[in-house]
């Protein structure tokens, strides 16, 4: 029987995305093959359709969380533009900290295991990040401090995504839901500071409202 391209594009949509629940969740270490094919309803032979090895499917999923994160914010960018990263700091340290692992953010959740992946995962990985590093730098404000250069969008980007990645990732982790608030509260103020005083304000405008 012969599947219409839609048919086999959407199979390995679900692998994909069954790859990134099943990655977030359990580690690459803790996810097999039958692990992957139960979470997508999907045959062995199906997966191997598409994917020669589990690595080839974990490389996708990473990148698909990425690119999902990109786009989420090009969007976000796109309905807000003077307040859209005082939403999405709101965001990514309140529901994306505290939702099902496996529905967590990429960055957090797969590139620790990226670090120990191979060199074309890496690759991709990195190409994949500089998307999203230019994404998050077209929308920042320029930097008029003191010894700062005309290009440090850039590199205020990069602060950025560290700073939420590493912060969602020790709020995670710790079993103490009052630190863990502490850390995502404290962790969004220093990454508003990016944006100066405005998103600061309108921060601190939106919890009077609330």
């Amino acid at each position: 029987m012969r599947y219409s391209p839609e048919h086999k594009q959407e199979t390995k949509s679900k692998i994909v995305a069954a790859a990134g629940r099943v990655f977030r969740k359990e580690g690459y270490g803790g996810g097999g093959i039958e692990a992957l094919t139960k979470a997508a309803g999907v045959t062995n032979g199906a997966f191997y359709g598409h994917f020669k090895s589990k690595s080839e499917a974990f490389r996708a999923a990473v990148l698909s969380g990425l690119e999902e994160l990109r786009l989420g914010i090009a969007a976000l960018k796109g309905s807000e533009q003077t307040n859209w990263l005082t939403t999405f700091v709101g965001f990514y340290l309140g529901y994306k900290r505290t939702c099902d692992l496996g529905e967590s953010c990429a960055l957090p959740s797969l590139s620790t295991d990226v670090m120990r992946a191979d060199d074309d995962t890496r690759a991709a990985y990195t190409a994949e990040l500089k998307r999203l590093v230019d994404e998050v730098a077209a929308g920042l404000p320029e930097n008029d401090a003191p010894g700062t250069s005309a290009g440090s969008q850039k590199d205020q980007a990069i602060v950025l995504l560290a700073m939420l990645s590493g912060g969602v990732t020790l709020a995670r982790a710790v079993s103490d839901p009052e630190l863990s608030d502490r850390i995502a509260h404290l962790v969004g103020q220093a990454a508003l500071r990016l944006a100066g005083p405005k998103a600061l304000d309108s921060a601190h405008s939106g919890s009077a409202d609330h």
